[in-house]
């Protein structure tokens, strides 16, 4: 939303209920799907099966508001090993199936009359107490966690995006990994998942100076998008085609019938959300039609990007509001540290400091306390 007047934010009770209704949503489709990354699992099957959930859930809820849009803010996807992200494949194109040892990115988001929450989360096969994962996966899953963490902990009034990139490159090296380079978090607006304010992960020189240092600030939203690496930190797009892309706000005068059919659909049921083919009824023809809206910029494509093979890759991403009582984490599933076990251990005094830091906010706050009720309410009530 360009007017900033007219902007709704979290100072509002109702955009705080519809904010933490999508959050339940993705976290319970997020376990769900958890429990689905098993030995032979199918990841387009854990995907298709993610994808209708999410249109489920949200379908239950705000059902007498007939204009109120909802549904995904991005389509589930199972990114495995050294693939980064976006990987999301279709029926008609090629599969992964999962097997023990796999580390697997769960990556989704769903939104309420267009406020988005967004969530990630890692595992690996097999791990368990009794089943450490030893190595770099371990490594690579520790600063990912902690790099989270951390943030959890920066991102809050007065403090600046910077500050987040800078602590992530300390985190990742202690656990000799990297944050993928350029990859960004971004505030969450109605009707935007990719908001004015961003946080950019380990940039180039050239990366840094395009991003705007910004100040966090209360009632603001941000999807915290941690993706770390024991490799190189450079994506780059394989073999794998893209499934996911998201109107943008060009226009152009599409010459081809399935173009405009394709891109008329994609105005009605997605508006500016991400979306995958997999959505429409027809696979093949929505391939035709993405292809001319693709050329002239009317849909961007979210490629999927690659770590060298035989690296690994570990996200976790959540959603925070920043409230005038702190900060208040709405989407992402608990990680059990115990799993995993690294020679290296964060020392360094400002760290541990920083991560010892406690982030309850008092919730004695009638606010919150509201917000949770009436969004659990709503839930039960349209169940």
């Amino acid at each position: 939303m360009s007017d900033h007047e007219d902007e709704h934010t979290i100072a509002e009770d109702l955009v705080v209920t519809k904010y933490k209704m999508a959050g339940e949503i993705v976290n319970r489709v997020l376990k769900h799907c958890l429990t689905k990354c098993v030995e032979g699992a199918s990841v387009q099957e854990i995907c298709a099966d993610g994808d209708r959930l999410l249109e489920e859930e949200t379908g239950k809820v705000f059902k007498k508001e007939k204009d109120l849009k909802k549904g995904i803010a991005f389509p589930v996807c199972a990114s495995v090993n050294n693939c980064i992200n976006h990987y999301s494949p279709l029926k008609t194109e090629g599969d992964t199936i999962l097997k023990t040892g796999d580390m697997v990115k769960l990556d989704m988001g769903a939104h309420i009359d267009g406020f988005p929450a967004v969530t990630g989360h890692t595992l690996v096969i097999g791990a368990s107490k009794d089943n450490k994962i030893t190595g770099r996966q371990a490594d690579v899953m520790l600063a990912a966690h902690y790099c989270a963490e951390a943030a959890l902990r920066l991102v809050k009034p007065a403090n600046h995006n910077f500050a987040v990139t800078d602590t992530w490159n300390k985190i990742a090296e202690v656990y000799n990994c990297k944050p993928v380079e350029g990859m960004l978090s971004f505030q969450l607006q109605q009707g935007r998942i990719d908001g004015e304010k961003n946080i950019i992960q380990n940039p180039t020189e050239a990366q840094r100076k395009e991003v705007e240092k910004t100040d966090f600030e209360t009632h603001e939203v941000y999807g915290v998008d941690v993706l770390v690496t024991t490799g190189e930190g450079q994506g780059r797009e394989m073999d794998a085609r893209v499934t996911i892309f998201r109107k943008t706000d060009e226009t152009y005068s599409l010459k081809m019938k399935t173009s405009r059919e394709f891109f008329s659909k994609v105005q009605k049921n997605h508006g500016g959300m991400p979306f995958n083919i997999r959505s429409f009824d027809d696979e093949k023809k929505a391939r035709m039609g993405v292809v001319e809206c693709v050329s002239h910029k009317l849909v961007d494509p979210y490629p999927v990007l690659y770590e060298k093979a035989g690296e690994y890759v570990a996200q976790f991403k959540y959603t925070v509001l920043l409230m005038p009582n702190g900060q208040n984490k709405i989407t992402g599933v608990p990680f059990d540290t115990e799993y995993y076990e690294s020679e290296y251990k964060i020392t360094d005094p400002t760290l541990t400091a920083l991560l010892n830091t406690s982030v309850s906010s008092k919730s004695a706050k009638k606010k919150k306390k509201k917000a949770e009720k009436d969004a659990a309410s709503a839930v039960k009530n349209e169940d």
